[in-house]
């Protein structure tokens, strides 16, 4: 048993005390298939606080042959598998951690060095027989121990990109990082002497031009998560039984930490749920993972329509992006899609695969980017959020007409690179003219399941503010009438979704005449 080599089970056994632990072991099945096969390289890349380290410790606990974890997974759905013992503390195992070694070295330049040095001092003690006097790198040692007596070796790499992200800048640190990956995994040689590669961190692997600098990793990432989908973060399942088992109200949590859209799983950030289940506060748990830092840099770069893309986002929008350019490091960003890629990755943007949008996935996150852009002063949505709450204020007041003047206003001033050709930018118009409501409701749902029919937009208001604040239910219409859209909402019973809602409810019915291009707007309280 070594810190390197073979390490004990430690740092799992601590998670599995933890008063809450979700089984995520059946991920083990799938690298115990792909072990030894054309798919054992693996590259999982999650944001801060998606269970990367835990999933990295599961992984040595489970395999590495210094340690006995029987007693550890049997109980969990790993121990159900009929490979459960079979591939149990068989291995020889290498666990890196390079934020750790990077530290512990001392500093950057130094880390690869370090690595080499402490690998293979203790692949000496364990294997005494073979003579590595002379070598000086990890795969070295792999490539001897291998020729010499047929050994294969596990390789799990913790926060492998933490020396592209954090040394961005340092090109040689990063050249020698990337040649030093590409000597323990790349190519036909290390394919002898490893059985599985597992890394995990925050961004995929680096791109050198269009290609990956290890393009033989099968990637699982925050665009595609492929089968690895319900082992990063929560799954809504999951969820549901934490929050029935600690009397927390589902709907909320779902309001507050849902939105990450992994394949067919709605995914949740687990340390937020965690938060929340312990404490029993809705509030934002990233204050401490630096998001402040994070996102400013990214958001206030000089793209054209970034920032025009961040406001329409806050407001509940999606918008188009493209992912193939990002080079997956910190550095080089070309345009608006690159910026908003990286965010993807680093979690502070959610993305539909299947219709290529990027959005904000809940208000959590959304909490984050306001307070961002606020404290950094954006003239823009400073002005912009003034005249919607205006809006906001009219819509509350019942004052119709001065509601349809203010969309009118916002549509021709802030938003004008939004044409009306349908319904559905007549939503985006509206999405972003009720911006100013953020601060007491949550992100608006679209195309709700209520009564008989879907409305086009709801607002709930934030616990604190039920009291104060109306829920708003706003269907629209094309060149109908504004009548038409509130009867609709009353005989096709909208407001009895909402029945478990103590607070008042507003009906807003809007419309937009195409040939006179005027809105209009009828508001009514709705009267149970």
């Amino acid at each position: 048993m070594g810190r390197f080599v073979n390490p004990d089970n430690s740092a799992f056994q601590i998670i599995v005390n933890s008063e809450i632990y979700v089984d995520k072991t059946e991920l083990l099945t799938y690298t115990n298939r792909a072990m030894n096969t054309d798919r054992a390289m693996i590259c999982n890349s999650r944001p801060r606080r998606f269970g990367k380290s835990i999933t990295a410790n599961m992984l040595t606990a489970y395999y590495s042959r210094g340690c006995d974890s029987e007693k550890i997974f049997e109980t969990y759905a790993i121990g159900k598998s009929k490979d459960f013992k079979r591939h149990l503390n068989q291995y020889d195992v290498i666990h890196l951690d390079i934020q750790w070694c990077m530290m512990d070295a001392g500093r950057a330049e130094l880390t690869v060095n370090y690595m080499n040095r402490q690998v293979i001092k203790e692949l000496r003690e364990l294997y005494p027989q073979i003579d590595l006097t002379e070598t000086e790198t990890i795969y070295g040692a792999l490539s001897c121990i291998n020729a010499a007596l047929g050994k294969k070796f596990i390789v799990i790499i913790d926060e492998w990109d933490v020396l592209i992200r954090d040394e961005a800048a340092n090109q040689s640190v990063q050249d020698e990082y990337i040649q030093f990956l590409r000597g323990m995994f790349k190519g036909s040689e290390p394919s002898r002497f490893i059985q599985l590669a597992y890394l995990t961190g925050i961004l995929p692997m680096k791109k050198l031009k269009t290609q990956s600098a290890l393009n033989n990793f099968d990637e699982f990432t925050m665009l595609d998560a492929k089968n690895f989908a319900p082992y990063i973060g929560f799954t809504e399942e999951e969820v549901k039984l934490l929050c029935r088992k600690y009397g927390r109200d589902f709907e909320e949590v779902k309001r507050w930490y849902d939105g990450y859209l992994l394949g067919n799983y709605h995914v949740y950030n687990p340390k937020a749920v965690v938060s929340v289940m312990t404490w029993g506060d809705f509030q934002s748990y990233w204050s401490n993972t630096g998001t402040y830092e994070s996102i400013l840099p990214l958001i206030n770069m000089n793209f054209d329509g970034l920032k025009t893309d961040i406001i329409m986002m806050m407001s509940g929008e999606g918008v188009k992006v493209k992912t193939k350019s990002y080079q997956n490091d910190m550095i080089t960003f070309k345009n608006k899609d690159d910026v908003l890629t990286a965010l993807i990755h680093l979690g502070y943007l959610a993305y539909d695969r299947n219709e290529k949008l990027a959005y904000i996935p809940n208000e959590e996150i959304r909490s984050e980017f306001t307070e961002a852009v606020e404290e950094n002063q954006w003239n823009e949505f400073i002005e912009f959020e003034k005249e919607s709450r205006k809006l906001l204020e009219a819509t509350w007041e019942l004052n119709s007409k001065e509601v349809a003047e203010r969309i009118e206003k916002i549509h021709m001033e802030y938003t004008s690179a939004i044409r009306y050709h349908d319904e559905n930018s007549l939503s985006s118009i509206l999405a972003i003219a009720y911006l100013g409501a953020m601060q007491y409701y949550f992100k608006p749902v679209r195309e709700f399941p209520m009564g008989k029919g879907f409305a086009d937009f709801v607002f709930v208001p934030k616990r604190e503010y039920v009291n104060q604040c109306p829920a708003l239910l706003i269907e629209l219409k094309w060149d109908q009438q504004a009548e038409t859209a509130i009867r609709q909402m009353k005989e096709r019973k909208y407001p009895s979704t909402l029945e478990h809602y103590t607070g008042q409810i507003l009906l807003v019915g809007i419309n937009y005449d195409r040939k006179t291009k005027q809105h209009q707007c009828r508001i009514e309280k709705y009267e149970n």
